[in-house]
């Protein structure tokens, strides 16, 4: 970053992340993408990790890299580090989904979906290292879930990866304190995305399941990819300057809040 981006940014002349560079994993789709696009529109150079790196649109780069496999992390966060000059932003939001009881998956499957979605932000953090500890502005952001303090029905897999997200993020917050790395997660509610139109379109009655997904939301509604990108972006950047270790629930207040059923007084 120049001095000349600091100063604009310090004085409010110039857009909030101006002068920052980011990374985004699985950023070709969905939340990613739509975290991508944010953090460009405010001012970010930004780059995207992802397995379909062709798909990623203007101005954002893509690099293919899979979070599964330590080297292919390694590679594409030095390419894209060296491209950008540096690292001040890291969003870890590459994972899979899976659905079922404890009964209903192999360990096999439980060590796929954990290698991508809590080692995967492991290698991608530890590759980011480096760089993070050299800016001046380094923050590092978690795409956790409501999985992880609420109870799903058919998601214990799911619910298991994203609880160690939680407790991930709140262990890394504490351990880069010294190297001035703010480490937070966002946790959304059910999302308008394309792995639960997948889920959707595999339903027996996709529109009846849609409309029960948006009912235990009590906005009466599914969230939207940008407003979890609107919270990613909130985290990452200076306007978050004092909040570390914190999950920032965005919901539609499915965590917390107990409405009474229509209708009740």
């Amino acid at each position: 970053m120049t001095e000349q981006d600091e100063a604009a940014r310090t004085a409010g002349g110039g857009p909030e992340l101006a002068g920052l560079r980011a990374l985004v994993t699985g950023g070709a789709s969905g939340i990613g993408l739509a975290a991508a696009r944010l953090l460009a529109a405010r001012g970010a150079r930004v780059a995207v990790l992802d397995l379909r790196p062709g798909s990623v649109p203007a101005p954002l780069t893509g690099y293919r890299a899979d979070v599964s496999d330590d080297a292919s992390v390694r590679a594409a966060v030095t390419a894209a580090a060296g491209a950008l000059d540096g690292l001040d932003i890291l969003v870890n939001n590459a994972g899979i989904g899976a659905t079922g009881t404890v009964a209903d998956n192999p360990d096999e499957e439980w060590h796929r979906v954990y290698d991508v979605n809590v080692v995967g932000m492991v290698r991608t953090s530890r590759a980011a290292l480096p760089w993070l500890r050299a800016s001046a502005h380094a923050s590092v952001v978690n795409v956790c879930s409501v999985a992880a303090t609420a109870g799903l029905p058919r998601r214990a897999l799911y619910s298991a990866t994203k609880g160690a997200v939680l407790s991930l993020t709140l262990a890394m917050a504490v351990d880069h304190l010294p190297d001035g790395i703010r480490v937070n997660c966002v946790n959304p509610g059910t999302a308008d995305t394309p792995w639960v139109s997948r889920l959707l379109d595999a339903a027996d009655d996709p529109e009846a399941e849609r409309a029960a997904l948006a009912a235990r939301q009590p906005m009466g509604r599914l969230v939207t990819a940008g407003e979890v990108a609107a919270a990613i972006a909130y985290l990452a950047g200076p306007a978050a300057s004092a909040v570390t270790g914190t999950a920032l629930a965005v919901d539609g207040g499915m965590a917390g809040l107990r409405p009474r059923p229509a209708g009740r007084n």
